[in-house]
């Protein structure tokens, strides 16, 4: 037998005692069948948290990576939201505008667009843009501001916080633009401002909010240019008034306080300017808010505004304008409101601008003959306090041109109670009126004219009926409805009337004796000088005039 090696010995063992173990039996197995359960035994280990061959460690490895990951995202979070941008106010960003710098800017635009001023403009606020590009709306809140702030306080706001220098160097740059260019500007910013006031209105609801393209500029840019350029040409307001009064998204009250903003920062280049487009704007609105202008607070405000009652040929405040002020100044005693008092307030000095202008001047006439008719229609109603400002105001009117006393007369018997008031007022105030009515020929000839009318009216005691026109004296009258007069209240305004006709004219007859017998007593002291010192000299003659006209006014005055 060959000898055998220790190695093949070994594998004879090796396979002798796993013969042993096994019993003679061989063990079938199936791939596919193998591969699944290994798989579904991962999973399960998996799902205690343990892996075959020492795999719960790894899984624990894991698990603390993705909890480390989820840490460190949340330290990085946080860590971003402590480290907020540093909030910038109106005056710190303010305070980093250079003039140097703006000088250096303005003169490039100036240059690139010099045929295009309004490019310019838009130009000119994106500098301001961007320097207060860095403030946030919490910083700058003017919606809440100026519904809720007097307008004293944010007439300034928030030009207060623009260097001088910065100041000087835009308004010296903003003269130099066109009316034209500069109303435009004022429309487009208003857009801007109305646009941005739009977006942070509330929803209200069941409607759709529109979707509101954002402003590019800051609001507090547009509110600071637009300040300047108001500011340093005020005449651009007053051309873009008509298209405030006439634009519907103008208008309403929640536009109000932007537009007051607006017309008192051109009230502070031009106090003229600041009144009439209250006037015209503003005042026929009727809102308490607006009824009492800012610019009226200045000690000078009523010498320059009496001083420029018309400007550039329109009147600051004009016929149709007193007529509101007077009506809401003078209301019924159950009609009176809070905003009473305001109006009252200005109502004097407004009065006095709404009045003024060269007496008897070619302008003036039109304006008294359209004061006229709503004077004489106020004066007769029964409001005692109005009856007797619109009196006095029909009086004015007189003054101002003689065509006002044929107006009257044509308006006589259709307004006896409104007569009977003017002429009440005329006899009880004589002193006063019957100087600013001198010379007082034109009201003679006026008040014999009525009682003219009142003995047509009352011709034999009876009264007629007409309904057509009559001749009478040589004057033309047309009585309508003068059956009305047959009620004896009516009779009793028609001869009070004709009571205060015949007292005025009294004093006027007065007036006239006595300035009969002071013409003659006024030759015969010159004849009397004459005749004492022929060698008078030109100086003592006029001495003379003088005294003597001074002594004939006051007479007239007297009578």
């Amino acid at each position: 037998m060959d000898q055998i090696d220790l190695s093949e010995s070994a594998a004879i063992a090796e396979a002798i005692a796993a013969s042993t173990t096994d019993h003679g039996w061989q063990k079938v197995t199936y791939p596919k069948r193998q591969r699944k359960t290994t798989s579904t035994t991962k999973q399960s280990d998996l799902s205690n948290g343990t892996l075959a061959n020492g795999g719960d460690s790894k899984a624990k490895n894991v698990f603390r990576s993705l909890e480390q990951q989820s840490e460190d995202r949340r330290r990085r979070i946080k860590k971003v939201k402590k480290e907020k941008k540093p909030k910038i106010t109106v005056a710190e960003a303010a305070s980093k505008i250079d003039s140097a710098n703006l000088a250096v800017f303005l003169d490039e635009i100036s240059g690139s667009y010099e045929e295009k001023q309004d490019i310019e403009m838009m130009r000119f606020a994106d500098y301001f843009g961007r320097a207060f590009s860095s403030v946030s709306s919490a910083q700058f809140p003017w919606v809440k501001m100026f519904r809720e702030s007097p307008l004293a306080k944010i007439v300034d706001v928030p030009i207060s916080n623009i260097s001088d220098d910065v100041y000087k160097t835009s308004v010296d740059w903003i003269n130099k633009h066109s009316v034209e260019a500069i109303s435009s500007f004022i429309l487009w910013s208003l857009d801007s401002i109305l646009l941005d006031f739009a977006s942070q209105q509330p929803v209200t609801k069941g409607s759709k909010k529109t979707a509101q393209q954002p402003t590019s500029k800051s609001q507090v840019a547009i509110f600071v240019v637009l300040a300047m350029v108001l500011r340093r040409k005020p005449d651009g307001l007053i051309a873009v008034l008509p298209t405030l009064r006439e634009t519907p998204k103008y208008q309403g009250q929640d536009k109000l306080p932007v537009i007051v903003w607006m017309m008192a920062q051109a009230a502070q280049g031009d106090l003229a300017v600041g009144l009439y487009a209250w006037a015209h704007n503003l005042l026929p609105t009727l809102s308490s808010r607006s009824c009492n202008p800012q610019i009226l607070s200045s000690p000078k405000a009523k010498t320059i505004l009496v001083n420029g009652a018309v400007r550039k040929g329109e009147r600051l405040v004009p016929p149709a304008s007193l007529e509101v002020l007077l009506r809401v100044t003078f209301p019924a005693p159950s009609a009176r409101v809070k905003a009473t008092e305001r109006f009252a307030v200005v109502y004097p000095i407004l009065k006095e601008v709404g009045l003024g202008g060269s007496r008897g001047s070619k302008a003036m006439k039109p304006v008294a003959q359209q004061m006229l008719k709503f004077a004489i229609k106020a004066a007769g109603e029964s409001n005692s306090d109005l009856s007797k400002e619109a009196a006095g105001i029909f009086i004015w009117c007189l003054s101002q041109n003689a065509d006002c006393y044929k107006q009257w007369e044509n308006l006589y018997v259709e307004n006896m109670e409104a007569s009977v008031a003017i002429l009440k007022k005329l006899s009880e105030d004589w002193k006063q009126q019957s100087a600013r009515l001198l010379p007082l020929d034109h009201l003679r000839e006026t008040l014999k004219s009525f009682r003219q009318t009142t003995i047509l009216l009352f011709d034999m005691g009876k009264l007629f009926a007409f309904t057509t026109s009559h001749v009478f004296g040589g004057v033309e009258y047309v009585l309508l409805n003068a059956e009305v007069l047959e009620d004896g209240e009516n009779q009793a305004v028609v001869k009070n009337a004709d009571k205060y006709c015949k007292l005025i004219l009294g004093r006027l007859s007065r007036g006239s004796g006595c300035l009969k017998g002071m013409a003659i007593f006024v030759g015969a002291v010159a004849v009397g000088a004459f005749i004492v010192s022929p060698k008078i000299d030109s100086l003592d003659w006029e001495k003379l005039t003088v005294a003597i006209t001074n002594q004939l006014s006051l007479l007239k005055m007297e009578a």
